[in-house]
């Protein structure tokens, strides 16, 4: 069924970069990457100060494929 969208402000995208309006049958990525990182990679704001005596990032991935885009055309 057809939707009527309204004024819109986006404050923020989350970071598949994906804003969806209105009737949808399926929205797939087109790429998808594996990050890892250490406690306090990540944070954002004007005065960010991180207190980490010891990080630790731990990456074991025994599995052979996490996400597949294969026929996401």
């Amino acid at each position: 069924m057809p939707s009527i969208v309204g004024p819109v402000k986006i404050n923020s995208v989350a970071s598949s970069g994906v804003v969806d309006f209105g009737d949808n049958w399926q929205i797939t990525p087109k790429s998808t990457t594996k990050t890892y990182a250490g406690s306090g990679s990540f944070g954002t704001g004007d005065f960010h100060v991180n207190y980490n005596a010891i990080s630790n990032t731990i990456v074991p991935d025994p599995d052979a494929v996490d996400s597949s885009n294969t026929a996401n055309n």
